[in-house]
């Protein structure tokens, strides 16, 4: 019987810097069964665990792009290509891709929020024949902190896609000036009638405001996805490190629909 709290080692093939402080490490993970959205619990012996979202993924690939703010992350950066990681999962729920299905499909996520729909973005990109078309917004501090330069590049010059690309502080080719949720007011929300699906991600505060900016522009609730970057800690319910009121964030989550994550924002 397997033990859920047993990590199992798994080699890093690639690790690809971002920032300054964030790289996404590619980590061979074969025979894969992961749904957009969801994450993984992250370890190295006797140094610690975080829960890390899964930024993109293969039939032999895992991808984490990882923030260095403390001591787990501090060790995971002085790894290389070669060296071991230590994970378990996936967890949680996910984007319910099968319902966006010939629908218009809007991801608007800020900074590292970007990570979590990274893989649902590439999704459509290599499969256009899933939906109508996306309209994706990525909004960040500045230039510094953007993310995923050639994904970012795929998106703005793919046919079908929308995309629009902020920052909040600074100026950088390519670039809006601006918060994210300034520009939901350019998508055609009001033409779509019933078809289309919007995804947010980030700061549980953005999250929020963007959310209600949608809905000012027609766009009902039930058409909402959030994601928390809420702090998981066994992932299994029970420590109760991610609970809000009497949801269970790495259970029901991290994925909700926005009529549940209302209730949940605190």
């Amino acid at each position: 019987m397997n033990n859920p709290w047993l990590p199992e080692k798994h080699r890093i093939l690639d690790i690809i810097e971002e920032t300054d402080l964030e790289s996404t490490f590619v980590v061979e993970f074969p025979n894969a069964s992961i749904r957009h959205g969801q994450f993984f619990e992250i370890s190295l012996p006797k140094i610690g665990e975080a829960p890390i979202s899964v930024s993109s993924f293969t039939d032999s690939t895992v991808e984490f792009t990882i923030r260095r703010v403390g001591k787990l992350t501090n060790v995971i950066f002085d790894l290389a290509p070669g060296d071991d990681l230590y994970i378990r999962g996936p967890y949680g729920n996910g984007f319910p891709l099968e319902s966006f299905k010939n629908k218009h499909v809007v991801v608007i996520a800020g900074g590292t929020g970007v990570a979590p729909v990274r893989s649902t973005l590439k999704h459509f990109l290599h499969h256009p024949q899933d939906c109508k078309d996306v309209y994706a917004i990525a909004g960040f501090r500045d230039p510094s902190h953007t993310l995923f330069e050639n994904d970012l590049k795929a998106f703005v010059n793919a046919p079908h896609f929308h995309t629009t690309l902020t920052l909040d502080n600074g100026q950088k080719e390519g670039f809006k000036e601006g918060f994210a949720m300034n520009y939901v007011k350019d998508i055609p929300f009001q033409e779509w009638g019933e078809d289309y699906a919007v995804i947010i991600v980030g700061p549980p505060v953005m999250m929020k405001f963007t959310a209600q900016e949608c809905m000012k522009y027609g766009v009902q609730e039930e058409h909402i996805y959030v994601s928390f970057e809420r702090k998981m800690s066994c992932a299994l319910g029970k420590c109760g490190h991610c609970k809000i009121n009497e949801t269970y964030v790495c259970l029901e989550g991290p994925v909700f629909p926005y009529t549940k994550a209302k209730t949940l924002m605190d």
